[in-house]
């Protein structure tokens, strides 16, 4: 089985659904370190300008997990990003039958960042009509040393082979991999090109960007740009 691991984003951009998409098995690695301004609160959309963030503001501390953050509900978040939204995607061929979906999952009252992140993920992952099954880390007794963790979520899902992204060559250590019974294998993404709501093509929007210009066929555009797995290379 293949299983790939991963933090959860807000509005994960293409990337991320295609190793999802190509995997046995994700999980959602909750447990680790926040990272402020990064992917786990934000992501991009496309606009007339070029493109902009859409962030999540939360409340955290130093050092916090990812499951621990909290959304700041002083600020008034979800009505600026359905104004945006509704700005640069209502024209969108298939944002009528989209758009009104994801709205509602803004109209939600959100605590926990988390919560968002992965109720985003699943309406994404169900309006592509990709079925892996999804599991969080949370539930499974790992280890705290980051190659031991991945090394534990492998073996308590049963995984033999563990897909990771383009740059993980230069920090796994494959070696314990491979003595843990574990392939590893790597993600050759190639960003599909696709006909977006401005001119010229920007690639690295959140997946939203190609759900609302193509519809649920646009997934057949990241499977056709889809390179081959090839193993990870040891780090030197």
């Amino acid at each position: 089985m293949r299983v790939a691991i991963h933090q959860p984003q807000f509005m994960p951009w293409l990337g991320y659904l295609d190793k999802i998409d190509r995997a046995d098995l994700f999980v959602l690695l909750e447990t680790v370190q926040f990272k402020k301004n990064e992917w786990q609160n934000r992501n991009r959309i496309r606009t007339a300008q070029g493109w902009q963030w859409l962030t999540v503001p939360v409340l955290h501390d130093f050092g916090q997990r990812l499951n621990e953050v909290r959304i700041n509900s002083s600020v008034n978040w979800q009505a600026k990003h359905a104004r945006t939204l509704e700005m640069h995607y209502g024209r969108a061929p298939y944002a009528p039958q989209f758009l009104p979906q994801l709205l509602r999952l803004y109209e939600q009252p959100w605590d926990r960042l988390v919560d968002l992140t992965v109720a985003c993920l699943k309406w994404l992952l169900d309006a592509f009509d990709i079925r892996t099954p999804l599991r969080m880390a949370s539930g499974m007794q790992v280890r705290d040393e980051p190659t031991d963790r991945l090394i534990d979520i492998c073996r308590a899902v049963g995984a033999t082979r563990y897909l990771v992204g383009a740059g993980a060559h230069g920090y796994l250590d494959t070696a314990r991999f491979e003595a843990a019974g574990i392939q590893i294998e790597q993600q050759e993404f190639k960003h599909p090109v696709y006909a977006q709501c401005y001119d010229p093509f920007l690639p690295g929007m959140a997946a939203i960007d190609l759900l609302l210009t193509s519809g649920r066929e646009g997934v057949h555009y990241l499977r056709q740009a889809r390179c081959e797995l090839t193993p990870a290379q040891p780090a030197d």
